[in-house]
């Protein structure tokens, strides 16, 4: 695990409110920060001026596609850790909340060396920056044609600095439960298969794999097709897969569409087969 050093923290913790800023004292809003995954938009120094250098160009493959997005720093609160994702390589940090202040510990990382010499920069300093965190505060962005309003994070830091951050509700928050994990092992090709509504269907083949605490497979079912979708899962012929998924349960689903939404939470095993 790579360790970030913590930066000594100014006596003086600066922050700048304004008429939206809620002050996160209830366990309502301590709620609301576990509920929402947070895209940082926007870095500003002490005196309120924006600052460059924190996001990535678009990913080479999204490159081709125009217009490409830049990559921007997601964060995750969540048990009492926050983790930072859309870098090299996974980071993360202990954290504490009392009222409005904010107390992020030593952030720790993999050690996967990534091509990306960009994304390893700003991981280092995501990684020292993060611990300078002192305060935070949840507001409601204005709505937008008639959409709900989302939430935005600011992160005060001890020199005066701020992150602003917009929040998208996590797969749980969107589905209403915790969901249920699940492992499928993919087979490395798509089959032949009837689907009711789409001719000439190619099914994914799947079968389920269970664990034990130390992570050791103590069952391996039978291979059978898999009809519906996989969110986050973009399947590659020739390539064997074993996926962490959480399965979600959809209120009022219409007739003809699954009672379960299956979301890719991590590839556990990739094999490409010849």
């Amino acid at each position: 695990m790579r360790f970030f050093g913590i930066l000594a923290l100014s006596a003086g913790l600066a922050a700048c409110a304004t008429s939206q800023t809620v002050t996160p004292d209830t366990g309502a809003d301590a709620a609301t920060l576990e509920a929402y995954h947070w895209q940082l938009r926007e870095v500003r120094n002490s005196q309120g001026q924006p600052q460059a250098g924190w996001t990535l160009p678009p990913a080479p493959a999204a490159a081709a596609q125009a217009p490409a997005a830049a990559r921007t720093v997601l964060l995750n609160f969540a048990q009492n850790q926050v983790s930072v994702g859309r870098l090299c390589n996974a980071l993360g940090a202990s954290y504490s909340l009392q009222g409005n202040a904010l107390h992020i510990g030593p952030v720790r990382g993999t050690l996967m060396a990534c091509p990306d010499s960009a994304a390893m920069a700003l991981e280092q300093q995501v990684g020292q920056r993060l611990p300078q965190a002192s305060q935070w505060r949840i507001a409601a962005s204005p709505a937008n044609a008639g959409a709900p309003a989302a939430p935005v994070l600011t992160l005060v830091f001890a020199d005066g600095g701020q992150w602003v951050l917009d929040g998208a509700p996590t797969d749980a928050t969107r589905y209403g439960s915790a969901g249920e994990r699940m492992f499928l092992e993919v087979a490395p090709q798509r089959v032949a298969c009837s689907h009711p509504l789409i001719p000439n269907y190619q099914c994914l083949q799947v079968r389920k794999i269970e664990y034990d605490g130390q992570g050791l497979k103590t069952r391996v079912g039978s291979w059978e097709n898999w009809y519906g979708d996989i969110q986050g899962y973009t399947h590659q012929p020739g390539v064997r897969n074993v996926l962490r998924i959480q399965r979600y349960p959809v209120a009022n689903p219409p007739a003809d569409a699954p009672a379960f939404a299956y979301v890719l939470d991590m590839t556990v095993e990739s094999e490409i087969v010849r």
